[in-house]
């Protein structure tokens, strides 16, 4: 088998028991499996739920609290709990974990985007195992990811993933709900995540964990659109990842079409960045950048909205509405001075492109 990057997430119910600490027959199972996925020679990352999990007994709850303030501290004890658990099963294994927390903020903003890109691939390059998590600690909104989840899928085409495996408490996906359906059927393979699929799954979370199946749907159909396939089921013995890279796993493959392959700055765009202004373009224009893969030119335009300075990500509409996003090569004021000059426009050679075709997203 040839070298893979796996992101594998382990959600909190895969990792605790109901009052909240670590289950240590469910963690070594997973540090085990973890261990020799990476010591036949695969790049690994993890995307750990488990920090509100284990803390939250550590402050006097009953169960998982569901105040803001409540999950932070249960995350502030939880998170060093886990990390230490970490670093401790897999030394047995003379494998090195690296903690990364992660918020909204990290890939919103350009730089911290690039940053952490950065750092992950030298860890990587290092031959040190990411373990990546929401940092529920300081976040601002209750759940700046909606759950980790979507924060693994958002991380498996961040670093252009081979595959990435959710492992849940449910052996794949079904028609509907096994434990309350007796007809409910598995699906073992997918092309896609249909929304009529979408529609039928709840996302009821366990008692220690958020996620539901609907979380994992959105977070496989995320990872889709980035060209990652996704399995999510469930294992057990330390042969559990290989055999689901094997094609031999207890749950649902989902392909994905490899020739939608999205390079890391377009994934920005696409997923994180905010649109400061809106660009209106004639047909022609949206026939050319939509249909033929070309770039944006400034008589395509004939309508700019908002204020907006060079480098940052606009709204492109067409005659029947929003076809995409992407990178300007002009301020909002410069456009406008130059597309009420079009009959002029062989003066303005330099930044000829509003949009370069690489730094446009078609949605």
């Amino acid at each position: 088998m040839k070298r893979q990057r796996i992101v594998v997430k382990i959600g909190s119910s895969s990792l605790t028991n109901d009052n909240g600490e670590i289950d240590q027959v469910k963690f070594n199972d997973h540090v085990d499996a973890l261990a020799m996925l990476k010591n036949v020679g695969h790049e690994v990352i993890v995307v750990s739920s488990g920090a509100v999990a284990a803390g939250f007994a550590r402050l006097g709850y009953s169960s998982r609290p569901q105040t803001i303030k409540g999950k932070q501290a249960a995350a502030a004890v939880g998170q060093s709990l886990l990390i230490q658990s970490y670093i401790e099963r897999f030394s047995a294994h003379k494998v090195i974990p690296a903690q990364i927390l992660l918020t909204r903020h990290d890939f919103a903003d350009r730089d911290r985007y690039r940053n952490a890109f950065a750092a992950m691939s030298e860890l990587l390059d290092r031959g040190i195992m990411p373990i990546i998590n929401e940092n529920d600690t300081v976040s601002i909104d209750e759940l700046t990811f909606g759950d980790n989840d979507m924060l693994s899928a958002l991380v498996s085409g961040f670093l252009h993933a081979d595959q990435l495996i959710i492992l849940t408490d449910v052996n794949g996906i079904y028609t509907s709900n096994p434990r309350t359906d007796p007809d409910a059927v598995r699906l073992t393979k997918l092309d896609e995540i249909s929304d009529e699929l979408l529609g039928g799954a709840d996302d009821i979370g366990s008692k220690v964990g958020t996620g539901g199946m609907r979380s994992k749907l959105l977070a496989a159909r995320t990872a889709h659109t980035l060209a990652v396939p996704v399995f999510i089921g469930t294992g057990r013995g330390p042969s559990k990842l290989l055999d689901i890279l094997k094609g031999y796993g207890d749950g649902t493959y989902i392909s994905s079409p490899a020739a939608n392959t999205i390079n890391t700055n377009r994934q920005w765009i696409a997923l994180h960045s905010e649109s400061t202004g809106r660009l209106y373009v004639d047909k022609g224009a949206e026939e050319a950048i939509v249909h033929n893969g070309r770039s944006l030119l400034p008589a395509g335009v004939f309508k700019v909205q908002g204020e907006f300075g060079i480098g940052e990500v606009v709204e492109v509409f067409g005659l029947d509405g929003l076809i995409g996003k992407g990178e300007v090569t002009y301020s909002s004021e410069q456009l406008k001075q130059t597309i009420s000059n079009k009959d002029k426009l062989e003066e303005f050679k330099p930044m000829l492109e509003v949009i370069h075709r690489d730094r446009w997203v078609q949605v």
